[in-house]
């Protein structure tokens, strides 16, 4: 495909391919529409995936049991670190020796690291996917409002491989797991690439079952937003995308940067896609936004993260840890030596 009008490559790594860069004020590419055929043919891709990495219960499985009820009265509270008493070298403190899976501290200090292989020949596709994300946890999510180039249709969906990257300039990472494609990309990914604009949401308790439904397995055309029940808000000042309005926290956003990445299961095949988006405007709800416009409450944003599985969490519990001096707090280059070790590290340099 032509890259867009005022577009530029820029080089990458081997084993990634090349980086399409947009400038700002760059007209809206033309790019190919996808085909209801290659749209079917997608979405029976991803109910594919689903059923082989097993992400949703069995009959077996824990929900087949009821949790315990949601408590919305749990709000975000302070605590102490684990050791308000911890000294500089003194290592771990006990709550990594301790275990609530009725090992004794001793056991657990003497269990050993397994060395996994994520292109063993004979591990599974799906296994490396369920270990990380069931180890990088907990993930925000990037509850991603896109919009066709045409305007004509519109899509809202979760996405937990997002993170801050910057803030001068404000920038964002969404990782997507499918090529630019058109015949392949994820719907979400289709109209980032074709608008280059969007509206990052931050889910809150609120609304994470609304936001859950947008994850369906819905044709392309369908609108989450009816599917979820949640407002889209148009509004925006630099995009002309929705936000949703019961989010608490929203980014308007461009797209600054794709860059795409082959398989190393599937050589030659795009397996995956990095977005970079620069934030152009903030939305803070009233109550949660501070007057220097500078810090959101949590007990009012009360986000929600992804873990492994089908887990979500809350956030109720956070502890406060200054960020400690080299003078004032190590004591400088002779607190340092001090606390020099003497032990030859094993292996080679």
């Amino acid at each position: 495909m032509p890259l867009p009008k005022g577009a530029f490559l820029a080089r990458t790594h081997p084993g990634s391919r090349s980086a399409i860069h947009y400038p700002m004020a760059s007209a809206i590419a033309a790019c190919p529409a996808p085909t209801f055929h290659n749209r079917h043919n997608g979405r029976r891709k991803t109910a594919n995936w689903e059923k082989q990495i097993g992400r949703n219960p069995t009959p077996t499985s824990r929900l087949s049991k009821p949790n315990a009820p949601f408590d919305p009265s749990t709000t975000f509270t302070y605590t102490q670190t684990p050791d308000p008493n911890w000294k500089f070298g003194q290592g771990a403190n006990s709550t990594s020796t301790s275990s609530n899976n009725g090992t004794t501290p001793s056991e657990t200090t003497d269990k050993k690291h397994i060395p996994i292989d994520p292109y063993s020949p004979d591990r599974p596709a799906g296994f490396n996917y369920k270990l990380l994300i069931s180890a990088v946890v907990p993930r925000p999510i990037a509850f991603l409002s896109t919009r066709s180039a045409d305007g004509l249709v519109t899509n809202l969906a979760p996405f937990s491989y997002f993170q801050l990257i910057s803030h001068d300039p404000p920038l964002f990472i969404i990782g997507f797991a499918s090529a630019l494609d058109a015949a392949r990309a994820k719907d979400s990914l289709r109209n980032l690439h074709e608008r280059r604009e969007c509206v990052i949401n931050i889910i809150s308790e609120g609304f994470v079952e609304a936001a859950n439904a947008t994850s369906i397995n819905a044709p392309y055309g369908v609108s989450e937003w009816d599917v979820s029940g949640l407002t889209p808000v148009y509004d925006c000042e630099t995009v002309g995308v929705a936000r949703v309005k019961e989010a608490v926290f929203s980014i308007e956003g461009k797209l600054e940067s794709v860059r795409e990445f082959e398989s190393k299961g599937t050589p030659g095949k795009v397996s995956a896609t990095l977005a970079v988006i620069e934030g152009t405007r903030f939305w803070a709800r009233e109550d949660a936004v501070n007057e220097e416009r500078n810090i959101i409450d949590p007990k009012v944003l009360r986000p929600i993260s992804r873990l492994g599985g089908i887990t979500y969490g809350r956030l109720t519990e956070g502890l406060e840890l200054p960020r400690p001096d080299f003078e004032k707090d190590l004591g400088g280059v002779e607190g340092a030596k001090k606390l020099e070790k003497k032990e030859v590290p094993n292996g080679s340099a």
